[in-house]
């Protein structure tokens, strides 16, 4: 696909397409949006058999489906088997490979590339759900973040957005990547952090503690230095079931309403098998089995390679332009950091409990291949579907885990219990089934 902006030495500006050596296929079992100009270029192509195919293969959306918006105004039409018409016997893009990038429309353009333009603020991040952005991304260990790109005037971003923090945007996500990349807590700690830094910005913002965000910010980053929260956290409950109650949940949303791929089975069944699922199975041993193989296999692995886990927070702290989200980015939008830190919360528990599924089911052999493999089938399923956060934050709410002490429910890593409880059989149960009877 071809490179739609200036070259920056960040990761995003560092991905390139392996074409037909790729594992997937971009455009498997999704709705391909084609922007009207594009559009209008496909109608006036000369007659050709590729010519036709195009224009055989693109439809107008529907009145009232997004067809009056440009960017959304046609879409491709997927064949019986679920994929691009357009791709060659190799599964490369025929339109850019006869016909040139010029052709292509601007989604398929810029895949999986991800700009975000608005209230004078540019950042730029990667969608997991192509295989080659998750190797990229995961496996790099020191990541190149976008360049901090300040708004053509000043007070720009504040002009332009609902939040009167958007001024000082890139001083907060200064702050926020530091606490990411802290190794002096583990990671939970470091999201708990992180979500009471969202609260008292929110507090700044509505005007209920009269501070402003630049010494807020210093005296929050000279906390953190001192470790002085930490014992306050390790004090924090921990409830096992509770935890992998929500990430069963998480995990079997979106099952019903979507195409779901042979790839995303095969984490689901590996990662149900992993936490010790079989005919027995009981939420309390699935606890318990899953806080076994986190201590035994994936906190191993996290210790060795910190900067996976890392890696994809950051990339959906920018993908999602938190802690603001999109809605601070529009005028008289209604917004709330911590619900921004509520879906981040969200994001992260579920994945990595995909993730110690999978690595239990792997045992010492786990690895980053299966890693990339288990991020970009979640992130291909849960990703491009626009109500899955929404509906993730509604179950928090609906299991009161949206409170302080919910999240830390939620974040905090699993511990096993004594005695160790005894491995149950491993099986590859239906990927429809969400949780235990």
């Amino acid at each position: 696909m071809r490179e739609k902006w200036s070259a920056h030495d960040d990761y995003a500006g560092a991905f390139r397409c392996i074409g037909g050596k790729c594992e997937d296929t971009c455009c498997a079992g999704w709705t391909v949006p084609v922007d009207q100009p594009t559009y209008e270029k496909y109608l006036q192509l000369a007659p050709s058999p590729l010519g036709r195919l195009i224009q055989g293969s693109v439809e107008a959306m529907p009145p009232g489906a997004g067809g009056a918006k440009p960017s959304a105004f046609a879409r491709l039409k997927m064949n019986e088997g679920n994929q691009c018409p357009l791709l060659s016997a190799d599964r490369l893009c025929r339109v850019h490979g006869e016909l040139g990038e010029g052709l292509l429309s601007h989604a398929c353009a810029v895949y999986p590339r991800i700009a975000h333009t608005s209230a004078g603020i540019e950042e730029r991040a990667l969608s997991l759900s192509c295989p080659e952005a998750a190797r990229l991304l995961l496996l790099t260990p020191h990541l190149r973040l976008p360049a901090e790109r300040p708004p053509a005037t000043s007070g720009e971003a504040a002009k332009c957005g609902a939040n009167p923090l958007l001024a000082w945007y890139w001083p907060i996500r200064k702050a926020i990547v530091n606490l990411v990349r802290n190794r002096q807590y583990p990671m939970w700690q470091r999201l708990f952090l992180l979500g009471i830094l969202c609260r008292r910005l929110d507090s700044i913002a509505a005007g209920e503690l009269h501070r402003t965000a630049m010494d807020f910010l210093r005296d929050f980053e000279a906390t953190v230095a001192t470790g002085a929260l930490q014992g306050q956290m390790d004090a924090l409950p921990i409830d096992n079931q509770a935890q992998l109650d929500v990430v069963l949940r998480l995990a079997g949303m979106m099952l019903h309403r979507s195409n779901v791929r042979p790839r995303f089975v095969e984490c689901i069944q590996a990662f149900t098998a992993g936490i010790g699922n079989g005919p027995q199975a009981t939420l309390e041993s699935l606890a318990a089995h899953y806080a076994l193989v986190q201590e035994q296999y994936f906190a191993p692995f996290v210790r060795r390679s910190p900067y996976i886990l890392e890696n994809y927070l950051l990339n959906t702290i920018v993908r999602c332009r938190f802690p603001f989200g999109r809605e601070a980015m529009q005028e008289g939008s209604a917004y709330s950091m911590m619900r921004q830190f509520s879906l981040l919360a969200a994001q992260f528990a579920l994945m990595r409990g995909l993730l110690i599924g999978v690595a239990g089911f792997h045992g010492k052999d786990f690895s980053p291949a299966h890693v990339v493999h288990a991020v970009q089938a979640a992130s291909k399923h849960f990703e491009h579907h626009p109500e899955f956060l929404s509906d993730a934050h509604a179950l928090l709410v609906e299991s009161r885990m949206d409170g302080a002490r919910g999240l830390a429910i939620l974040l905090r890593d699993a511990e096993p219990s004594a005695p160790t409880p005894p491995a149950l059989r491993r099986s590859a149960p239906d990927p429809q089934a969400q949780r235990p009877n």
